[in-house]
This record gives structure tokens, C-alpha cells and sequence, in this order.
């Protein structure tokens, strides 16, 4: 993968690929792999980019197209793939996820189904309800609704594990 294109097409959305990748992973290891597994397919798939929709539209597909394939696979086959480290530039957005509230966070969107933890990553990346719709292949009429009830699940789940701690 040349330098120049993940400098700019890639790096600028590393952000959005690291939370994506987080949601779908519970070990550092399968995170990098996730990670350098989605960079890789953005740029294999570069020329297909057909401009109908935006470029962080198109990485948010790929990333979750990655990431509910390796899910899969992983639950199919125990075997790992081999990780390398993480270039610096995502290794300074990983220092955020220090923060407990945010792990807590993540853990309880880890519990959602594959499609939910999309839809509430999606939303947390302030994408407008037709923009989640777009990347997730769905009506965005239902997009409110299904939102709502997402946070409720999440509301319960982070009281359970705050239940669970005291």
C-alpha cells in the first residue's frame, strides 16, 4: 500500500475504522488484525470507489463489511492471523479508550447484535439517520425507532455492569 494513499485517503478516517474495529473485537491482538485487515481491503477496493456516495461512507462500509466477516470467521475457526503493530498514527487515537466510561461503553455496545453496534456507531459519529441507512443497507425511516431502542439496551446494560461492580 503506498505511503501517499494512506496518508490521505486512509489516515485522515483512521478515527472511524479504530472505533469500528473496537466494537468487533476483545483483545488487542484480533483489534490490529482488524484493523490492518480493513486498510488493506480500502485499498484493494480503492478503484471501485464509484463516487455515488461519500468517501467516509464508503470506508465505514468497508470497515463493517471487514469487521462482520473476521466476526464470523473468527466464531467458525479458532486460528488467528498474525499481527503486526499498528502504524503511530492509530496508536495515539487508542490512548483515548484509557478513559473507563468509554471501555464501559464499549463493552456494553460489544453485547449488541452486529447490525446494532453499527447503527449506534454510526450514530455516535453523528452520521444523519438516511447516512446509517446508506452504509448499513436499510430504510432510513426505521432508523429513529431502532436508535432509541438501541440506547435503552445499552442504558440497561451499562447499569447491570455498574450493578455488578458495586
Amino acid at each position: 500500500m503506498g505511503s501517499d494513499f494512506y496518508t490521505l485517503s486512509i489516515l485522515p478516517f483512521a478515527p472511524i475504522i479504530i472505533k469500528i474495529c473496537r466494537a468487533y473485537t476483545n483483545s488487542q491482538e484480533d483489534f490490529e488484525d482488524y484493523y490492518q485487515e480493513v486498510c488493506l481491503q480500502i485499498w484493494r477496493s480503492k478503484d471501485r470507489f464509484n463516487k455515488e456516495s461519500e468517501w467516509s461512507t464508503w470506508i465505514y462500509r468497508i470497515s463493517l463489511n471487514v469487521c462482520l466477516t473476521y466476526l464470523k470467521k473468527n466464531k467458525n475457526n479458532t486460528q488467528q492471523l498474525a499481527s503486526d503493530s499498528l502504524p503511530p498514527e492509530a496508536v495515539e487515537d487508542i490512548k483515548s479508550f484509557k478513559d473507563e466510561s468509554i471501555n464501559q461503553l464499549y463493552v456494553a455496545i460489544r453485547q449488541l447484535t452486529e447490525t446494532d453496534r453499527a447503527v449506534i456507531l454510526l450514530y455516535l459519529e453523528e452520521k444523519s439517520y438516511q447516512e446509517i441507512a446508506d452504509i448499513i443497507g436499510t430504510n432510513a425511516n426505521n432508523i429513529g425507532v431502532r436508535i432509541k431502542r438501541i440506547k435503552q439496551r445499552l442504558t440497561k446494560i451499562i447499569e447491570q455492569v455498574g450493578d455488578l461492580h458495586e
